[in-house]
């Protein structure tokens, strides 16, 4: 195994997927957000937050989406693409974490595992901006790669 952004010589390169076969390909990544308590009961008492600039997980949802369709353009190396689908799921846990997963999906040459994870960050980082003025008490805990499919192997975490 080697690093595929870089050439012979040491230099960033965009990784060339000309002779890939197009494949259906999928992948999840989640965030977890750590809610204070007092911005934790607004949530329950609610059953959504809402913030004098909407709703905090309709809007997080739509950020992350626009994110995910962006990548190309955020991550110096990564290949532009259509998505055919994007999908953010937020939901509590049994923690009371906010837990915000993104799902995008395309047939191409390349994976989406970069847009899986700008998705769910940009998701994430939008719940903290739309609740920063009840707290900045709220903690981004971890991004990750949940699941991968298509392309040279699959790839699931034990949740």
């Amino acid at each position: 195994m080697s690093f595929t952004h870089l050439d012979t010589d040491g230099r960033a390169t965009m990784v060339d997927t000309s002779e890939k076969q197009a494949t259906r390909r999928s992948a999840t990544a989640r965030s977890i957000v750590v809610l204070p308590d007092n911005v934790l009961a607004e949530l329950l008492h609610n059953q959504e937050l809402h913030s004098a600039k909407g709703s905090v997980f309709q809007t997080a949802i739509l950020a992350g989406i626009m994110a995910a369709k962006k990548t190309g353009e955020l991550i110096p190396l990564c290949h532009p693409l259509g998505l055919d689908n994007c999908k953010i799921d937020i939901h509590l846990d049994e923690n009371q974490q906010v837990v915000i997963d993104c799902t995008a999906t395309l047939t191409a040459r390349t994976g989406v595992e970069m847009e899986a994870l700008v998705g769910a960050s940009i998701a994430a980082l939008t719940v903290y901006d739309m609740c920063k003025a009840l707290s900045h008490d709220i903690i981004i805990r971890e991004t990750k790669l949940m699941a991968k499919t298509g392309g040279k192997r699959d790839f699931k975490r034990a949740y």
